[in-house]
């Protein structure tokens, strides 16, 4: 249980409601910053202003899976409340405060370290990572039946990156009939991507693998996906990037010859914010329990 912690959670959409209500029921007390239009009430969570939270007594922040901006602003689906994370709110939590986030950027980082207060990111957890992977593969099903008029059964598909997101992209098209090749750097990718049965080629040969593609899904989350690539690519193919923004494709490039490029990061809390949710609440209740519980063994 973690009755007595002190949470406050900032922003964010509905996978925030399932962190909240496990938390909730966990018998934490929570301040909601950025959910005065939620209907929504929780017992034992309170919905404040970000300036009327006394963070002096914050053991845990836990922030929207996009962290903040680049100018410390926090996306509020629930709320028109202009909200920003400054260090100066930090600085104010005890020092055992733990800021929780999916990922970062060069403000969270900074201003977390600014104000020494530890900063986990779930994403970069596997468990996280491969729990979420199933939400993002069902939605780049969608997205690929919804953008083409051919069926994904023996269709060519390029899945750019063997990572935990793109090991299941890869298996569940292929599962679904697609003739799958993969691209890698690492030989014990290649390695892989045979042993899974699928067609593997080297990122480096990226222009000749994708010249008869019907979908490319890119995984990786640095430009992959070239002008260069995408002018070799039939003129029908569909790019589907799930890395995080910007994203690995020359959207530009794209545009400029006519092919369909979406980027689509964040597909869990878009076609399965309920579940995601879920694994979110459920790592974070476990990893605050732990830190609560490591806090208690230094006091005795």
């Amino acid at each position: 249980m973690l009755t007595g912690t002190q949470i406050a959670v900032i922003g964010g959409d509905a996978r925030q409601l399932e962190i909240i209500r496990k938390l909730t029921e966990l018998d934490a007390k929570l301040s909601l910053i950025g959910f005065e239009q939620l209907d929504h009430a929780f017992s034992g969570a309170v919905k404040e202003k970000i300036d009327e939270v006394d963070f002096s007594h914050i053991d845990a922040i836990i922030l929207p899976v996009p962290g903040t901006g680049l100018e410390g602003q926090i996306e509020t689906i629930f709320s028109n409340e202009k909200v920003t994370l400054e260090e100066e709110i930090l600085s104010q939590t005890p020092a055992h405060c733990t800021v929780y986030s999916g990922i970062t950027n060069s403000y969270l980082t900074g201003v977390t370290k600014s104000a020494d207060r530890r900063l986990v990111q779930l994403f970069e957890r596997d468990d996280v990572a491969i729990y979420n992977s199933i939400p993002t593969v069902e939605g780049t099903i969608m997205m690929a039946i919804q953008h083409t008029d051919f069926t994904i059964h023996g269709s060519n598909i390029a899945v750019i990156g063997l990572g935990r997101v793109g090991m299941s992209v890869a298996r569940t098209f292929r599962a679904l009939g697609a003739k799958v090749k993969v691209g890698a750097r690492k030989s014990e990718h290649i390695a892989r991507i045979t042993e899974m049965g699928l067609t593997p080629f080297n990122l480096k040969e990226i222009e000749d693998a994708v010249k008869d593609v019907d979908i490319c899904i890119n995984t990786a989350p640095h430009l992959v996906v070239t002008a260069s690539v995408i002018s070799k690519m039939p003129t029908h193919t569909l790019i589907i990037d799930l890395a995080s923004k910007p994203g690995g494709t020359d959207f530009r490039y794209a545009e400029k010859r006519g092919v369909k490029a979406l980027l689509a990061p964040g597909l869990p809390g878009i076609v399965a914010p309920k579940t995601a949710g879920q694994i979110l609440a459920n790592v974070l209740s476990q990893l605050i329990m732990e830190d609560l519980q490591k806090r208690k063994g230094n006091t005795k």
